[in-house]
């Protein structure tokens, strides 16, 4: 179990190191297609959901948007939420409560990721989408990670033509708003 675990920690390193690379050249492989987002956030939900319950806590899906599908690369997209739900995960105390949430707008899709972590105050969420920032505040020094996820978040958005926002407040939680457009222009 221990090799198992050292194994994919190590792979996780590895991803990250190329994902620096990739963004650097802005190297992306996307294959767009047609895709339904609720299949995708079940699946990053199935990847991270045993993390959670083993912290006691849960994520909650409301998943309403009528008209889901929008023009992405699959493994891009799910890993852009998984992304999204591990750092809700990680920066939230004992029992993380996560909300997912969908719902269509005019020209696509709003998926939203909210927690009850630690929050970020103004200056700190200025920061969270350059390469490397981590948040240092707060009791996470457990937190691990090169400070990429948000980074490569926002290349795979820019890439889909998509935008990311972020309410938070120190000490009670961040709310993550993704929005993906039903046709990459």
């Amino acid at each position: 179990g221990m090799i198992k675990k050292e194994n994919i920690r190590m792979n996780r390193q590895v991803e990250d190191i190329l994902t620096i690379a990739r963004l650097d050249r802005k190297d992306f492989k996307f294959h767009w297609e047609a895709i339904d987002v609720h299949c995708l956030i079940e699946d990053a939900i199935q990847g991270i959901i045993l993390q959670i319950e083993k912290r006691g806590g849960k994520i909650d899906a409301n998943l309403q948007a009528s008209n889901p599908v929008v023009t992405t690369d699959r493994l891009h997209c799910t890993n852009l939420i998984y992304n999204l739900l591990d750092n809700a995960n990680k920066y939230s105390g004992d029992s993380p409560e996560i909300k997912v949430s969908t719902k269509n707008l005019a020209m696509g899709v709003l998926i939203s990721v909210k927690d009850n972590g630690i929050g970020m105050n103004k200056t700190v969420q200025s920061k969270i989408f350059e390469r490397f920032y981590r948040q240092t505040s707060g009791n996470i020094h457990n937190v691990k990670g090169f400070g990429l996820g948000l980074s490569y978040v926002k290349a795979i958005l820019e890439a889909n033509h998509g935008t990311i926002t972020v309410e938070s407040e120190f000490g009670k939680g961040s709310k993550f708003d993704v929005f993906l457009p039903f046709i990459k222009e």
